[in-house]
């Protein structure tokens, strides 16, 4: 085949590395891909179904790409988390899709799609493998690097574990290795859905050792952690964190909550009590630390008062940053079920507190680094602000603010020293003062 293929990912970056071993395939067998979609003649859409506005934005995308019919659209493939977990109801009703494939069905495409080019509809979900190396989709100098498949958490609220199976850690040697194929890579960010869990599986915790051997790497700058559950932050990698310095200094913890009861109902391990000394101890043992986390807001049976616990929670934590969700009633979770479910326009305004209270707390700890000097990472230019956007140690791509800054001339994927004149909610603005490759900082 010889086909031009588009591709749209949605959903995380856990889902993005998927996608891209999509995109590895593709270019696999020599096919180009557009980001143009009207000349497109195969549309890849790789879709998420953590949530139900998850699901409906991703059907909503397979009907509007199919208006490129109309064109040199020929092929829509579905992939992902929809058809993983929902493809007896999807095939019958998603007629506008031409093959369907799962999670890990990258292998799966071409032979697949040639079938459907000889008249048939594909249902390969679940038929192949995703050993294909990726095409990165990210710029070149931040890149994904997934540990780990699945979830054995089994959060009341969480479709994951049913989507995508039990936690199975990907072996260290692979993962070493692809790390390696990456090439250059100035940021490095290992996600999972609990990358803290890493080897587990097999019967001991192996987070640390493959931190060790990814640092070792000599085409890796750079590694942040994301989705570090709580429960698993131990001493030893802690330790880790403070002492390696090409881990930067930042965890993504994902708390959900902080009252001991809905944690309870939430099947989250942990308590608030638990979370404060830990975000004390990293304090305490790592000083410039920056902890970022999620949190829900209405999950069923949440009284104003146990809001009231989160907000003060928030107030006494004083995290970096954060993001606040209504909580979704999703089929087949034990939550789903549960009495006092909460009105949504309760919920909405609950994550608009959450947010105004969080708002304060990042600003004020971002106006810490005024008149100071800020290594950042560049990402390239924002044209609407004028000027050069790049991120911090304490701000991952796409969840956490930027750095916007003016220089002379500065180049994607190079780090600057950019003081920092002013600061907003969740973005700092300043001058660069020159590379800190030329202060001979790093």
């Amino acid at each position: 085949m010889n086909k031009v293929f588009g591709m749209i990912s949605l959903g995380c970056d856990k889902n993005r590395v998927d996608g891209e071993r999509i995109l590895g395939e593709i270019r696999a067998h020599g096919c180009p891909v557009t980001d143009d979609l009207e000349n497109a003649q195969v549309l890849v859409v790789n879709t998420c179904a953590f949530l139900n506005a998850a699901r409906q934005e991703a059907i909503e995308t397979v009907l509007e790409g199919n208006g490129y019919r109309t064109g040199k659209l020929e092929k829509i493939v579905v992939a992902g988390c929809l058809p993983q977990k929902f493809i007896k109801e999807l095939y019958p009703a998603l007629t506008e899709a031409d093959v369907f494939l799962g999670i890990s069905d990258a292998s799966e495409l071409f032979p697949a799609l040639e079938r459907a080019y000889a008249g048939e509809r594909v249902n390969a979900v679940g038929r192949g493998n995703s050993q294909r190396e990726r095409l990165v989709s990210t710029p070149a100098h931040y890149k994904y690097l997934k540990i780990a498949e699945g979830c054995s958490n089994h959060c009341t609220y969480c479709l994951i574990p049913k989507i995508r199976g039990k936690y199975l850690s990907y072996p260290m040697a692979a993962l070493e290795e692809e790390a390696r194929s990456l090439g250059e890579t100035e940021e490095l960010i290992l996600v999972a859905q609990d990358t803290t869990r890493y080897g587990e599986d097999g019967g001991e915790n192996l987070f640390v050792p493959l931190l060790k051997r990814l640092s070792a790497l000599e085409n890796i700058k750079r590694i942040r952690l994301l989705y570090c559950y709580p429960e698993k932050i131990t001493d030893e990698l802690i330790a880790e964190v403070r002492d390696e310095p090409k881990i930067l200094k930042y965890l993504d913890i994902p708390l959900q909550h902080a009252d001991d009861e809905i944690l309870r109902r939430m099947g989250r391990k942990g308590s608030r009590t638990e979370y404060l000394a830990l975000i004390q101890k990293l304090r305490r043992e790592i000083p410039q630390i920056a902890i970022r986390s999620t949190f829900i807001a209405g999950f069923p049976g949440e009284t104003e008062e146990q809001h009231r616990h989160l907000l003060s929670f928030l107030e006494e934590a004083k995290l970096t940053n954060c993001g606040f969700f209504a909580y979704s009633r999703e089929p087949e979770t034990v939550a789903f079920g549960m009495k006092g479910q909460v009105h949504p326009s309760t919920k909405k305004r609950r994550v608009r507190e959450l947010y105004a209270a969080q708002e304060k707390i990042s600003a004020a700890y971002l106006r810490t680094f005024e008149g100071k000097t800020v290594e950042t990472l560049c990402d390239g230019i924002d044209y609407e602000k004028g000027c050069f956007v790049g991120r911090t140690f304490f701000q991952a791509p796409e969840i956490d603010g930027c750095c916007f800054f003016t220089a002379e001339k500065a180049e994607e994927g190079k780090r600057y020293e950019v003081r920092i004149s002013r600061t907003g909610a969740y973005d700092l603005y300043g001058t660069c003062g020159g590379s800190a490759a030329e202060k001979g900082e790093i």
